[in-house]
């Protein structure tokens, strides 16, 4: 498999499933992107540009694009998953009976799935279990700080992928690797994720503050107290501490929290310069993960009972209606004993 080209689906048409789909072809793999709506496929197809998502980027001539999961997925090496986490069961679900027994699954999904509290891998190996059986298939994470406008420019970027065994995730790391795209192989799959997931709800949280109009002191700690809030939660689910300080950790988490091309900080942004999250979202042309997943993990938090200030006065914000200002002030004021 790695001594030729693959055949790779990249299931989901928005920025970042059509920047990987740009990389994985560019390197002279047989891809195949799959859009759910026609309308945006046909568009692709003829203009060779995703315009809603990704303006300005060509899309390679061998790029295979289609609505079919099917067509896209059947006989394929390696899925790699790019769909919003609330729609990635709906989607999994119906192209798991089209997939070869010895395919690799790769989540490119930041978040944690609402109701079960279970993290994108954790969706994929239940439903290949339920409609599969017995057939063993490896399922795994990419994650770390990736712009997908920067990687379809081919900007240097550092990523890592993560399998529960190490022989795996450096074969995809191969795959992957340019001279611009750098990936690191991990076997610490929950950790990248938890910290692929948690670093979107710091970042509506250093937006908040950005447009309340605090400085550079604030930003500070609010991304250092984040990080350590990021890790409690991992070393509860058994993740490796060292991933924090990663790419998926630290450096996701500086990457979401400055960066202007953020989603999930310009959400936050608008929620301190005063608009609802209605509007916000209304406005918005693409998913911000921090949004739903935000109310997943403080009920994750919950059932763990772990302390997560930040994640807490978040989803107040985003839930409870609470005011940014009021938010901020509760987190200044608690008593440093519960730190």
């Amino acid at each position: 498999m790695m001594n030729k080209a693959s055949t790779i689906a990249i299931v989901g048409a928005g920025s970042w499933g059509t920047a990987l789909a740009v990389l994985l072809s560019k390197k002279g793999h047989r891809c195949c992107l799959w859009g759910h709506n026609t309308l945006h496929v046909k568009k692709l197809s003829e203009k060779r540009e995703n315009s809603k998502y990704l303006p300005g980027i060509i899309l390679p001539e061998k790029l295979k694009i289609t609505d079919s999961l099917e067509g896209c997925v059947a006989g394929s090496d390696l899925i790699v998953m790019v769909v919003p986490s609330h729609g990635l069961r709906k989607v999994f679900s119906s192209l798991v009976p089209y997939i070869k027994s010895d395919v690799r699954i790769i989540s490119a999904v930041k978040g944690i799935e609402n109701c079960t509290l279970q993290t994108m891998t954790q969706v994929i190996e239940e439903l290949v279990e339920e409609k599969k059986g017995n057939e063993q298939v490896e399922v795994g994470v990419l994650s770390g700080p990736s712009f997908a406008e920067e990687v379809a420019k081919d900007i240097p970027t550092a990523v890592t992928i993560g399998f529960s065994r190490l022989e795996t995730a450096q074969e995809i790391q191969r795959i992957f690797g340019t001279e611009t795209f750098r990936v690191y192989a991990s076997q610490d799959v929950i950790g990248l994720e938890i910290s692929a997931s948690f670093k979107n709800i710091i970042a509506i949280a250093a937006g908040v503050c950005d447009g309340l109009g605090y400085g550079l002191n604030t930003r500070a700690a609010l991304i250092t107290r984040g990080l350590a809030e990021m890790k409690r939660l991992g070393v509860a689910m058994k993740a490796d501490p060292a991933t924090f300080s990663g790419l998926s950790g630290i450096g996701d988490l500086l990457l979401t929290c400055t960066g202007d091309l953020s989603r999930n900080r310009t959400v936050g942004l608008k929620l301190g310069q005063g608009k609802n999250l209605q509007q916000i979202t209304e406005e918005m042309s693409m998913v911000a993960e921090g949004i739903k997943t935000a109310r997943s993990i403080f009920d994750l938090s919950g059932k763990l009972d772990i302390e997560m200030p930040i994640l807490e006065q978040v989803y107040n914000i985003l839930y409870k209606d609470k005011s940014c200002s009021d938010a901020v002030k509760d987190l200044l004021t608690r008593d440093l004993r519960d730190e």
